[in-house]
């Protein structure tokens, strides 16, 4: 068994339903559900939209490989009514997003999929509920704790 933790955000449509049913479908294609964080409201980030996000982490328990669980996330993103990607970071409103944030202490970089993800440690809508449950867990490339990590980030963000 692997842990995998997913980033979770929506800001469309009832958000928190949105978030629940995401991590019920995780649970039934992915694992079990080891810990959830607190959703945790957001504005948007690298697009204006009038829609705040809610954004959640989520770590779980999976036999699946890195490509089988990219394949299974976005398959419960369709499911759940996302037509279409972010794409070279063109960033819109969507029902859910689900993002691989770190898969045990694996590093891995193919056309499809980047592991620990690429933007995670600039991103604080992300680093608090994933320091809500997991402060000690070590960044696989920064050396860093997501603790370490969300400290640096909220010196560095602007007041």
């Amino acid at each position: 068994m692997h842990r995998a933790y997913l980033g979770l955000g929506t800001n469309l449509g009832d958000r928190a339903a949105n978030l629940d049913r995401a991590i019920a479908l995780l649970q039934q294609q992915v694992g079990p559900l080891v810990k959830c964080s607190c959703y945790l409201s957001s504005e948007p980030w690298g697009f204006t939209s009038d829609n705040d996000f809610l954004n959640a982490a989520a770590s779980f328990d999976t036999s699946l490989s890195p490509l089988q669980l990219l394949r299974t996330t976005q398959e419960i993103e369709q499911q759940m009514g996302r037509t279409a990607k972010s794409v070279n970071a063109q960033y819109a409103d969507r029902i859910i997003d689900i993002d691989i944030l770190l898969y045990d202490t694996l590093q891995l970089t193919t056309p499809e999929l980047t592991i620990p993800h690429p933007l995670m440690a600039q991103r604080d809508f992300v680093l608090r509920p994933l320091a809500e449950i997991a402060p000690r867990k070590r960044h696989p490339v920064l050396r860093k704790t997501i603790a370490q990590l969300l400290t640096t980030n909220s010196k560095l963000a602007p007041t």
